[in-house]
């Protein structure tokens, strides 16, 4: 990752906005914001805050966020892929007062009805994907519950069958198994430990050079026999990691590698694992993210988009994959916790009832329509335009070398945030935008709107 870009450490004056959807009224960053983060570099380490985008949350509703200062924007982040059915969408909220008022905020890992609802409802809704699942309160956690999951499958089979394959740089979350799935050796360092039974594939991405004429199902057999050639035996994979699209360069893979990573693994009696926390739950114009290849995964886990609201993840897939954990082994104190399990339920019928995976699957077409055409306006700077429905990342460039240019991705971010557009700011070349599914469509191009106005005033220096 790049150099964290450090936004305006004084407040600078800003034009005043007001719009139906966006009001800048004061300078930027905000007083509040400026008050705040007193008490956070006073009380806080500073991982949890380094290199967001320097504005106060104090409300968000549907698809607009506020600060105590009477500034309004449009959120093009959903806090960061969470709040699909829209920020404080009234359902959810109803139904986790109606689970206070019923005193029953936590239950550790005993029985409840909204449980037995929510698993019911989660599981139906996955359809063929999924006969049972797991319940946890982060990706981070679902990704800790794969792991070995597929490891006790291989286990069945031979003691020896441990090897995992994941795709380098994939984000699963930030916990030791997480990044070691990652293969960020610096991070690793950290820990002092990597896993010589987790082996890593190049992530195929679509700025090499012959990305449009290679044959994709050749490609994942050269990435295999690289992989035999460095002393992995195929018998002793137990299962694949994939995340469904790559994170930050929201790059989804070429369909036929996937299609015939599916074939071997099926030859080899491994698993497929997708990591579907960012794309669930209609982000990318299906349910699930991985639906775009033509696969169906063993297990696959989810989180974020699963509530729009608190803390909720879970694995899902073969009951026979699932049950193979002994009883009591893989849970957490807030598995199931009844407030999110009501947020959860709650959620779920929403997406259903409102129907948002065809209305983030028909928005997902304006979005992407109109950001290539910011990328024909300004070739110089936009190299890549991707992303699947409500899902898209721009992909900056330095006109003058052709490199990426993350300062310019951020400075575009910066200069959004004092127009009233919140982007997601990766601290790379890449802008990405996931507005809530709920987001009317005039509110969208607005959104765009401004997106064009910062890209042309930093491109020339405004």
């Amino acid at each position: 990752m790049a150099a964290l870009y450090n936004f305006h450490a004084k407040p600078k004056k800003v034009p005043l906005v007001k719009t139906k959807y966006r009001i800048i009224k004061t300078t930027m960053p905000s007083p509040s914001w400026f008050r705040l983060m007193a008490e956070f570099q006073k009380y806080e380490g500073r991982a949890m805050y380094g290199g967001q985008l320097p504005v106060v949350w104090d409300r968000a509703e549907d698809f607009q966020v506020y600060d105590p200062d009477g500034n309004k924007w449009i959120d093009f982040t959903s806090a960061i892929f969470l709040s699909n059915s829209g920020h404080s969408n009234p359902a959810i909220i109803r139904a986790i007062e109606k689970q206070i008022k019923q005193r029953l905020l936590t239950a550790y890992n005993y029985p409840t009805e909204i449980r037995a609802k929510f698993l019911k409802k989660l599981v139906q809704m996955a359809g063929k994907f999924a006969e049972k699942a797991l319940l946890f309160s982060a990706g981070t956690e679902a990704t800790e519950c794969a792991l070995p999951l597929m490891r006790l499958h291989g286990r069945t089979k031979s003691n020896k069958k441990i090897a995992v394959i994941t795709f380098r740089g994939n984000m699963h979350g930030v916990t030791m198994g997480a990044e070691i799935l990652k293969g960020d050796f610096e991070t690793l360092k950290t820990y002092a430990y990597s896993d010589p039974n987790v082996y890593y594939i190049d992530f195929p991405f679509p700025w090499e050079s012959d990305f449009k004429r290679r044959n994709w199902r050749k490609q994942f057999q050269k990435d295999m026999e690289i992989l035999r050639k460095s002393g992995l035996r195929f018998e002793n994979i137990c299962g694949f990691m994939i995340e469904s699209f790559h994170g930050w360069a929201a790059s989804f893979f070429p369909k036929e590698y996937i299609q015939e990573l599916a074939k071997f693994a099926g030859k080899h009696s491994a698993l497929i694992a997708f990591d579907d926390v960012q794309g669930g739950f209609g982000r990318t114009g299906k349910l699930f993210a991985f639906e775009h290849y033509g696969v169906e995964p063993d297990l696959f886990f989810v989180g974020k988009g699963l509530s729009s609201s608190l803390p909720l993840s879970a694995v899902l897939g073969r009951k026979k994959y699932i049950d193979l954990a002994p009883e009591g082994s893989l849970h957490s104190t807030h598995s199931g916790n009844p407030v999110s399990m009501a947020a959860g339920l709650a959620n779920l019928e929403v997406l259903e009832k409102k129907k948002l995976v065809s209305r983030s699957r028909q928005k997902g077409i304006i979005l992407h329509r109109e950001l290539n055409k910011l990328k024909q306006k300004y070739p110089h700077r936009i190299k890549l335009v991707l992303g699947k429905g409500l899902l898209a990342a721009l992909h900056s460039k330095n006109p003058k070398t052709d490199k990426p240019d993350g300062v310019f991705a951020s400075k575009v971010c910066e200069r959004a945030l004092e127009k009233g557009l919140i982007l997601v700011h990766t601290g790379r070349e890449s802008i990405k935008i996931a507005p809530p599914l709920t987001i009317p469509v005039t509110a969208l191009q607005e959104g765009i709107r401004v997106l064009e106005e910062s890209i042309h005033e930093i491109d020339k220096g405004l």
